[in-house]
C-alpha cells in the first residue's frame, strides 16, 4: 500500500545519506506494478554535499568570472562601434527610425528634468559661495565661480547623472527584459545583429543629445545662480550678466563638452551588457537594471577623474 511505499522511499533515503543503496528483486503481480510507479523515489541520485571552497579558489573563480565580463564588455564595444560608426556608410544598413525615437526619448523628454536639476544647483552652489565671498567682500565673483564651475564640471556630471539614472537603467530594463522573453534569442535565430538593431541606434542617438542636454543644463545652472545673485544678493542685472559674460571661456566649456561624448557612450554601452546578460526572471531583470546605474555612476567619476588629471597637469605645463 502507499504506507510501506512511503516506507521504502524513506529507507532508501536513509541509505543513501549512508552511501548505500536498496536493491529489490523478485517481485510479481500488482506488489511488481507498485514497485514500479514508486521506482523513481527510490532510485533517486545520491544527493551531493555542497563544495565548500577555499579562500583562493574563491578569488580564482571572482578573476575568471570578472575576465570573461570583461571579454564579453569588450567584444560589445567593438560590435557596436562598428554598427554604428563603419558598417552604415558600407551600405550594411542602419535603424533611423529607431535612431529617431531614440533622441526624442533620451532628449526630448529629458529636457525638463535636466534643466530643473541644474537650475536649482545652481541656485544651491550660488547660496554656498555668496557666503564664503562675503566675509571677502567679492560677492561679484559667485558669478564667475558659476560659471565656470558649471562650463567645466557640474553641467556635463549633473546631466550625465540624470541620464544614466533615466536612459541607462531603461536600456538595461528594455533589453533584460527582451533577454527574458527570448526576444534576443528570436533575433539571432531570423539572423539579425542584436548590436545592430538593437545597440546602434540607442549609442548614435544618445552621443548627438547629449551635448545638446548640457547646453541646456549651463544655461540653466547660470540662471539659477543668476537668480541668488540678482534678488538676493541685489546686483543690476546688467552688472551681473556683464560679468558672468567676462568670466566665460571657451576653453572652460570645451573641458564640459569633451566629456559628454565618453558619458554617452558608457551609458549606452554599460546598459547594453547588463541587460544582455540578465539572468533568471524578473528579479533578474530588477537586478541588472541597478547594476546598470551603480555601474555607470562609478563610470562617470572614473571618466571625470581621467579627465580632471589631463587637464591639470597640461594646464600646468
Amino acid at each position: 500500500d502507499s504506507f510501506g511505499g512511503a516506507w521504502l522511499i524513506k529507507i532508501a533515503d536513509h541509505l543513501r545519506v549512508k552511501r548505500a543503496r536498496l536493491a529489490w528483486d523478485g517481485q510479481r503481480g500488482e506488489v511488481a506494478h507498485f514497485l514500479e510507479i514508486i521506482a523513481p523515489g527510490i532510485l533517486a541520485p545520491v544527493v551531493k554535499e555542497p563544495e565548500h571552497h577555499g579562500f583562493f579558489e574563491e578569488i580564482g573563480g571572482k578573476s575568471i568570472g570578472y575576465v570573461g565580463e570583461i571579454q564579453q564588455f569588450f567584444g560589445l564595444c567593438v560590435d557596436a562601434l562598428y554598427w554604428t560608426l563603419i558598417a552604415p556608410f558600407e551600405g550594411r544598413g542602419f535603424r533611423w527610425n529607431l535612431f529617431l525615437d531614440e533622441c526624442y526619448e533620451m532628449g526630448v523628454r529629458a529636457v525638463r528634468i535636466v534643466c530643473l536639476m541644474n537650475f536649482l544647483l545652481g541656485l544651491i552652489m550660488a547660496m554656498l559661495f555668496a557666503t564664503e565671498a562675503a566675509n571677502m567682500g567679492v560677492q561679484l565673483w559667485v558669478a564667475d565661480l558659476i560659471v565656470t564651475g558649471f562650463a567645466r564640471e557640474l553641467a556635463c556630471i549633473m546631466t550625465a547623472v540624470v541620464v544614466s539614472a533615466r536612459t541607462g537603467a531603461a536600456i538595461a530594463a528594455e533589453l533584460a527584459t527582451m533577454k527574458v522573453q527570448e526576444e534576443i534569442d528570436a533575433l539571432r535565430g531570423m539572423g539579425l545583429n542584436v548590436s545592430q538593431f538593437l545597440v546602434a541606434p540607442k549609442l548614435l542617438a544618445l552621443v548627438l543629445v547629449m551635448p545638446c542636454l548640457v547646453v541646456l543644463a549651463n544655461v540653466s545652472g547660470i540662471l539659477g545662480g543668476s537668480l541668488w545673485g540678482i534678488f538676493v544678493l541685489k546686483f543690476p542685472p546688467s552688472v551681473w550678466f556683464q560679468e558672468t559674460l567676462n568670466a566665460a571661456m571657451l576653453e572652460d566649456f570645451a573641458q564640459g563638452f569633451i566629456k559628454t561624448f565618453f558619458f554617452a557612450i558608457g551609458i549606452v554601452l554599460i546598459g547594453c551588457h547588463n541587460g544582455l546578460r540578465v539572468e533568471g526572471g524578473s528579479r533578474g531583470v530588477g537586478m541588472m537594471t541597478t547594476r546598470a546605474v551603480v555601474m555607470d555612476i562609478f563610470m562617470l567619476i572614473s571618466i571625470d577623474i581621467m579627465f580632471a588629471a589631463i587637464f591639470y597637469y597640461t594646464i600646468q605645463q
